[in-house]
């Protein structure tokens, strides 16, 4: 291979890959990535590191944990998967995706063992990141995880601080059909005498969470018992405005402005606040400042997309990538917040998803434009929209998800929003189409 694009195809193509194949691009278990990196010289343990894992939240955690260190002037890395747009989403420095040079160099310089230990495409963009962040020394990465938390491959590192989001019912095939299951594989990143952050405190999963970090001899921080975050009285364009109060110490609360709009992000500001205070700890020198100015610029230090994002103002048109039944409640209580004459969504979902309780939650009132994303393990539009029908959604299905945007846009009249979502891929092409189209 001689260029770039090449050696994304090869990877695309040789590499069994979780979006394309589903469940049966998982390797259960660490050892290829082990092999992996340990070829590499285990470059995951030249750079301290952040983990963070959950259902919902982990990323736009991840992005504000990052953006806040980049702020306080850290050489920050980040690991977030999977990508809307460009491949080199997956892994940042400094906010700037990984060269394409650099992706060229690593598949070249190590195809014969990726052939031999035959690992998965997630498993090669780990050990890639593990490495560019080692080469590009690196003060501190943030590192997401891809599925579940206990098997999964970037939980070969030994972090400084960990972080779990919000648990909810989500690739049920793989981590268990029931919360108190899920939170197990998820608590499988806490490790021992590594403090954890649990974002948000359940009946359903403290226990869990509590038991494996005494296992562990991990402390354990609940952010939910730390910080009140609650909407401030006034408003600014542009910005979510909160107040963050300190439940421990009254007189270190703040106002924050948070640039991710979705009113879900009160919950992941609680863990992010806690784990920038397990850093201080750690002699981080992290100001208050640095958190306000972190988390005020967000998108524009670390490039993040499609969370509860305005792609367009006329039309208008939002898209958020929730697509499981916490994340889907969200958007629709965004939607409820959100001022309309009509609603049009474009929406698809994956066919091995269980949408029996994700479509009750969708307004009844909007009309839907079904379709499905350019993947094998995407549901059929026609069949989707049969399923959605048994739920009193009503729509018209199309071949495409671009030929659904556009009939969602020519559709479009003023005060109307066209809302873009059901599935992280669905909200990927309308993205690319639109940067395409600049």
């Amino acid at each position: 291979m001689n260029n770039y694009t090449q050696a994304i195809e090869y990877l695309y193509a040789r590499l069994p890959m979780f979006t394309r194949d589903g469940a049966s691009a998982i390797n259960k278990g660490l050892e290829r990535t082990i092999r992996l990196c340990d070829y590499l010289g285990n470059p995951q343990q030249h750079f301290k590191s952040i983990h963070v894992a959950g259902t919902n939240g982990k990323g736009s955690s991840s992005h504000m944990i990052t953006s806040i260190l980049e702020t306080a002037g850290l050489k920050t890395g980040l690991y977030t998967s999977p990508h809307l747009v460009d491949f080199r989403e997956r892994i940042r420095v400094h906010g700037l995706p990984v060269s394409q040079q650099y992706v060229l160099q690593f598949v070249q310089q190590y195809q014969a063992i990726i052939e031999e230990i035959q690992p998965s495409f997630f498993e090669v963009t780990v050990a890639m990141a593990f490495d560019y962040f080692a080469q590009q020394n690196v003060d501190v990465a943030i590192i997401e995880v891809g599925l579940g938390g206990r098997l999964d491959s970037t939980n070969i590192i030994k972090p400084i601080v960990s972080l779990i989001t919000n648990i909810g019912l989500d690739h049920m095939d793989m981590l268990g059909d029931a919360i108190p299951l899920i939170a197990s594989e998820k608590a499988g990143i806490i490790k021992e005498n590594i403090p954890v952050v649990i974002s948000e405190k359940h009946v359903e999963t403290q226990d869990v969470f509590r038991n494996q970090a005494q296992v562990m001899q991990a402390p354990i921080t609940f952010a939910s018992e730390q910080w009140d975050i609650r909407p401030a009285a006034e408003s600014i364009s542009n910005y979510q405005l909160v107040d963050a109060i300190n439940l421990a110490d009254a007189n270190h609360s703040m106002q924050l402005q948070l640039d991710l709009m979705g009113s879900y992000q009160v919950h992941n500001v609680k863990g992010v606040l806690c784990v920038v205070q397990e850093l201080q700890k750690r002699g981080f020198m992290i100001s208050d400042e640095h958190i306000r100015i972190g988390l005020q610029q967000v998108q524009q230090r670390t490039g993040l997309m499609g969370r509860w994002q305005t792609i367009s103002t006329v039309p208008y048109v939002i898209c958020d990538t929730g697509h499981n039944e916490d994340g889907v409640r969200q958007v629709v209580q965004n939607l409820e917040r959100t001022s309309y004459r009509q609603l049009q969504i474009v929406i698809g979902a994956m066919k091995d998803k269980d949408l029996s309780h994700i479509l009750p939650l969708l307004p009844k009132e909007a009309f839907y434009h079904f379709c499905a994303p350019a993947l094998p393990r995407a549901m059929n539009a026609e069949v989707l929209q049969e399923l959605a029908a048994q739920y009193g959604l009503k729509g018209a299905s199309h071949e495409t998800v671009i030929a659904a945007y556009q009939a969602a846009v020519d559709a479009w009249q003023p005060n109307d929003l066209i809302f873009v979502g059901g599935s992280t891929f669905v909200v990927a092409e309308v993205l690319a189409s639109i940067q395409q189209d600049k």
